[in-house]
C-alpha cells in the first residue's frame, strides 16, 4: 500500500507518523506539503498531530483551507483511505469530511498521559487488526479533544458504526460526549482519532497497541 503523509507549518508529529508507517510497511510514505496543487497516485492520505498555524482561529481551521485539501477531499471521494490524528483528526472535521466540533478540553488544560481506547467497530480497514471490545493502551497529547456534535449526529453515528474508539475505564481526558475518541465517516474510508496510535508501536514506545492500526491497514502481518 503506498501511502502519503501530508505536512502543514506548525506540525510536530509529522516525523513521527512517517516513521511509523515505514517500520511497519517497509517503504516509506511520501510526504506532500501542504501548498503542494496535487496528491501523489496512493491509497493513504495521512494528516499527523501537531498545532497547524500555531493552533490560531480554530484548531484545523486554517489548514483545512490549503490547496491540497481540495485534493484530499476528492480522492476521500473516490474511496481513498484517509487518517487524521489529532490536529489531523481536527483538519478533517474543519474541511467537512467529518462530522461535529472538538472543543477545549473539559478541564481547560493540555492533557498529555496515557489512556485506554476501547476498540467499538472492528469490522472496518482500519480496525481490522483488532477485536470489538479489546482495550488497547495509547497516549493522547491535546488541549481541543473534547468531541462534540449534536443528537441527531451522535445517534447516526452510533447506529451506523461509526464510533471507531471510545475512551475506555475512566480514562476520557477531554469530555468527549459519548467518551469518543474517534469516527469515520459514512463510508468508513477516513478516519479521525484524537489519541496518537504512532507514538506506541514498539517496544521502545513501551508498548505496541497502536501498530495493529497500521499493520491492518496497510496488510501486513503484525
Amino acid at each position: 500500500m503506498k501511502s502519503a503523509v501530508i505536512v502543514f507549518p506548525g506540525l510536530n508529529r509529522d516525523r513521527d507518523m512517517i516513521a511509523a508507517l515505514t517500520k511497519v510497511s517497509g517503504t516509506a510514505p511520501a510526504t506532500v506539503w501542504h501548498q503542494d496543487a496535487d496528491l501523489p497516485d496512493v491509497d493513504l492520505i495521512v494528516i499527523p498531530g501537531g498545532f497547524s498555524y500555531g493552533d490560531y482561529l480554530r484548531c484545523g481551521a486554517i489548514a483545512a483551507r490549503s490547496p491540497i485539501m481540495d485534493k484530499v477531499r476528492e480522492r476521500a471521494a473516490k474511496g481513498v483511505k484517509v487518517l487524521g490524528v489529532c490536529n489531523g483528526f481536527q483538519i478533517l472535521i474543519e474541511a467537512g469530511l467529518l462530522p461535529g466540533a472538538l472543543m477545549r478540553n473539559m478541564s481547560l488544560k493540555f492533557v498529555c498521559r496515557e489512556v485506554k481506547l476501547e476498540v467499538v467497530n472492528a469490522a472496518t480497514d482500519f480496525t481490522r487488526g483488532y477485536v470489538k471490545g479489546q482495550v488497547i493502551r495509547c497516549p493522547v497529547a491535546h488541549h481541543d479533544g473534547n468531541y462534540f456534535a449534536d443528537a441527531e449526529t451522535i445517534a447516526h453515528l452510533e447506529g451506523n458504526g461509526q464510533v471507531a474508539f471510545r475512551y475506555a475505564e475512566g480514562t476520557n481526558p477531554n469530555g468527549s460526549i459519548n467518551d469518543i475518541a474517534g469516527i469515520f465517516n459514512d463510508s468508513k474510508n477516513v478516519l479521525g482519532l484524537m489519541p496518537h496510535p504512532e507514538n506506541l508501536i514498539e517496544a521502545a514506545h513501551g508498548g505496541d497497541d497502536g501498530r495493529a492500526l497500521f499493520s491492518g491497514l496497510l496488510g501486513q502481518a503484525a
